[in-house]
This record gives structure tokens, C-alpha cells and sequence, in this order.
């Protein structure tokens, strides 16, 4: 017999895991007692090799300030601290803090950065299903569910850490996307906007899920149609937190094959849909890197309305929840413990609105193959590493600043175990109850935020399998 748990326990252990570490405080590292005479008082701070990026941005993403005082027992700690802050920002390959000009208890603190390259246009091959392994063994590696097409972006537009990015793809999505989002729109570098809009197309559709695996319906005439216009606006008055408010629109529709063998498809046996969706988003992070955080603290929340007036297709209150900490255990060796999950009001709900585990980032190592449809759910991810390689690669024929290419290259064992809860499902055996897996793996990780994870999972069910992907884990 199949138990249910109640949700509403967990989403408490999530808020107060969530508030506790939220009122973390973007501070400097602790300082000397007054007591201790031996300080600094900042002169100066000067920035040098910038040719693209304004000084302005980058002096935003500093700690220090003109007249500060550093004591020289934490002097090491603060100048590295900022230093990984100016690259956690991804506009630089690499940056240096030293000091400079030391006279009496004054000196100038001083950064030199080397710029990444930022105009980027290649062609995309790019596998249309959830991840790699279900493209190579599931669809048996076959070339019409593949995204081909051009991707450019241009990342520091005008220096101010902008950036400008567009789509165009053919093959088993046909998907038009422009982008535009500037962080700062005022003197103090507060208030950001954005916009994005987009239009695809498909010949396939995942119309249901059965037993867990998703089903699909293909025809030579196009079955799906998706548009969407949304607006942001940005609030970051610290440097590790962030506010967001968002308003899109969509509107989807599908064609009658779709309607006729899942009439709950769109809701209703409808056609097409129109909906606004409102969402107020919070980001902290408060860790040694951004891209790939060993130390530290990651906080994500968000809180959104789903149809708003006559646009109200779908209809629902939305709340998700991250929260993960990062420990150096020993040296070289890294412990991760991470909760995620989300809840809808209400649970009655179309197909397209019961996305939870298997989509996107949210799921259980060695789950690849299968989507658990619902509601509400949680996942809970422990992980635990060990730095075994880490080393620089000579590359030949590119620039001299892009040549030397850092590998790190870690060890892993993890278990994962989440719970998906669904008022309906179609022979859903991973609905409504605990799954649970585990496995060991190997990330390699570069610059440019890539991140390669080899992982050998087994699952509850028995399972095993080696699984391939190209993000962070949690």
C-alpha cells in the first residue's frame, strides 16, 4: 500500500532552513578586536587590464571602499575574498589583488584582471529530450530529436555586464529567441531590467506519461505552438543577494490529434491557451565560486501567480524552495547537502501544469530515465568530494590569454532520495511514494562554467546505469 506523506512538513523544515540562513549578513570577514594596531586605511583602489568592462562595475562588486580599514592579520583572507568575488562575476578568465604605494598607514589596493572573450556564434546540436542518456539509449540515439541551428551571445554588450543573446534552431524544435538584460540602469547600481521573447514550433509532443516514461505522438504537420513575452525587473543592493520580479505572457496550442488522445493535455479538451504569470524570485549566495561552489551557502526562492484575469489558462499560486551548504571537510575534500522542492495551489491541474521530478534540474541521480508528474515534491541530495586532479593545459593556435585551460578533476559518492506527490496519475509506480538512489561519480570542471559529470547510479528499482551531464548537480 502506497503511502502519502504530508508535504506541509517538509515546506516548514524548507522556510525555516531558508530564513535561518537568509539573515546571513554581506560583510567583510570578521575583524580584529580595535585592540590590534596593525591595519591599513585604503587610499585607493585601482583596476588595470579592462579594456571592455567599465571600471565602475567592477569596483560595484567589491567588499572594499576608499577609507576602509584592513587589518593585516585577515589582510590574505579579505584581498582573496575579493578577488573571487570579481570572478564570480564571469566576466574575467582570471583576477590578482595586491597592495601598492604603502606610506605610513596608508596604501592602494590594487586589481589586475584578464577579460574572457565575449562574443560568442556557433552552430547548436543540441539533443531535443531531457538528457543525454535518454536521447542514447531510450531514442536509440536518433537524429530527429535534434536541435540544429545557430546560438549567439554577447556577453559585457557595453561593458556594463549586459548582454545581448538570440536562438534560431530547426530540426525537432523550430524556436526563434531574443534576449536583452542590462543589471544596472541607475548611479548606484541597483535596479536592473530585461526582456525576452521567443516562438517555437514542434512535429512532436509529449502528450502524457505512463508508467513513469513519457509518451510521444509525431506527424508530419506541426502539433504544438508556444509564444512568450515576459519583462524583468532586478533589485541588488548587497553583492550575494538578489530580487527579481517578472511578468510574461504565453500562449500554447496544439492541434486535434493532441486534444483527442489527452483531452487533460491543455485542460478541458482545449485547443489553446493564454495565461500571465507573475513571479517575485530570491537568490543568495554567499560561496567560494559561483559556477562551482565548495564553500558556501546557496539560497533560491520564488513565489509566483499563474493567470492573471481573462488571461488565466492556467491557474495556480506557485512556491519553490533551494537551499544548499557547502563544507570543506578536510583539504581537498568537500561535503554538499541540498533541498529543493515546490508546491501548487490548487492540485487539479492539465498535464502541462503537473511538471515535477525529471524535468529540467530536478531529479535523482540515477531517475534520469523517468518523470515522476505532480504537484508538490522535494529532493533531498547529499554529495561528497575529493580533489585527486588539478593541473593547466597548453592550447595552441588561440590567443595567449586563452591558452593556458585549468582541469579540475574530482571524485564523488552521493544519495539522493525525494518525493513526488500527484492527486492524479496514469500507472504512476514512482507517484506518492519514497525513491531513493545513490552512486559514484567524477565532475571535471573548466573554465567558462563547464562543468562535465560522469555518475555510475543505482536506484531503488534495482537499476544501474552510467549517466553523462554537462551541469552542476546541485
Amino acid at each position: 500500500m502506497r503511502t502519502v506523506i504530508n508535504i506541509s512538513g517538509i515546506w516548514l523544515c524548507l522556510l525555516l532552513t531558508f530564513t535561518a540562513a537568509g539573515q546571513q549578513r554581506d560583510t567583510l570577514p570578521d575583524q580584529p578586536s580595535a585592540q590590534d594596531s596593525s591595519y591599513i586605511i585604503v587610499r585607493n583602489i585601482l583596476v588595470s587590464g579592462n579594456k571592455k568592462t567599465r571600471t565602475s562595475i567592477i569596483l560595484r562588486e567589491l567588499n572594499l571602499k576608499p577609507g576602509d580599514t584592513i587589518y593585516l592579520k585577515t589582510l590574505g583572507e579579505t584581498l582573496e575574498a575579493s578577488r573571487k568575488q570579481l570572478l564570480n562575476t564571469s566576466l574575467f578568465l582570471n583576477a590578482t589583488a595586491n597592495i601598492k604605494n604603502w606610506e605610513g598607514r596608508e596604501a592602494d589596493v590594487v586589481y589586475e584582471v584578464w577579460e574572457r572573450w565575449y562574443l560568442f556564434a556557433f552552430p547548436i546540436f543540441k539533443l531535443a529530450d531531457r538528457n543525454f542518456n535518454q536521447w542514447w539509449v531510450e531514442q536509440k540515439r536518433s537524429l530527429k530529436r535534434v536541435n540544429v541551428g545557430v546560438k549567439a551571445f554577447q556577453d559585457n554588450f557595453t561593458g556594463r555586464n549586459d548582454d545581448v543573446y538570440a536562438d534560431v534552431t530547426v530540426g525537432y524544435t523550430q524556436k526563434f529567441l531574443l534576449g536583452y538584460n542590462l543589471p544596472y540602469i541607475d548611479r548606484q547600481f541597483r535596479h536592473g531590467l530585461g526582456f525576452v521573447v521567443s516562438y517555437s514550433r514542434n512535429r512532436e509532443i509529449n502528450y502524457i506519461s505512463d508508467h513513469n516514461k513519457q509518451q510521444f505522438l509525431r506527424q508530419d504537420e506541426f502539433l504544438r505552438r508556444q509564444f512568450m513575452l515576459g519583462l524583468t525587473y532586478t533589485y541588488r543592493k548587497a553583492i550575494k543577494t538578489r530580487h527579481q520580479l517578472s511578468l510574461s505572457y504565453h500562449n500554447e496550442a496544439v492541434n486535434d490529434s493532441v486534444v483527442l488522445l489527452n483531452p487533460d493535455y491543455l485542460g478541458g479538451g482545449h485547443k489553446d491557451m493564454g495565461y500571465l504569470e507573475l513571479a517575485y524570485r530570491f537568490n543568495y549566495i554567499h560561496a567560494d565560486s559561483w559556477q562551482y561552489p565548495l564553500k558556501g551557502t546557496l539560497l533560491q526562492g520564488e513565489l509566483s501567480k499563474a493567470g492573471i484575469g481573462p488571461l488565466s489558462g492556467l491557474d495556480y499560486v506557485k512556491i519553490r524552495l533551494k537551499a544548499t551548504k557547502y563544507w570543506e571537510l578536510a583539504r581537498k575534500t568537500y561535503g554538499a547537502l541540498g533541498l529543493m522542492g515546490q508546491t501548487k495551489f490548487t492540485d487539479n491541474q492539465p498535464y502541462i501544469g503537473m511538471r515535477a521530478m525529471g524535468y529540467g534540474d530536478d531529479y535523482l541521480r540515477g531517475l534520469e530515465y523517468y518523470v515522476i508528474d505532480g504537484t508538490s515534491y522535494f529532493i533531498f541530495k547529499s554529495t561528497l568530494r575529493r580533489e585527486v586532479l588539478n593541473f593547466r593545459i597548453q592550447l595552441p593556435v588561440v590567443p595567449k590569454k586563452f591558452s593556458n585551460l585549468p582541469i579540475r578533476v574530482l571524485v564523488k559518492t552521493y544519495g539522493d532520495m525525494g518525493y513526488a506527490y500527484s492527486k492524479f496519475t496514469k500507472n504512476g509506480i514512482l507517484n506518492n511514494r519514497m525513491l531513493y538512489t545513490a552512486g559514484v561519480g567524477v565532475d571535471v570542471v573548466s573554465f567558462y562554467d563547464t562543468c562535465v559529470r560522469f555518475e555510475y547510479s543505482v536506484n531503488q528499482l534495482g537499476e544501474k546505469g552510467l549517466f553523462l551531464h554537462a551541469k552542476l548537480d546541485m
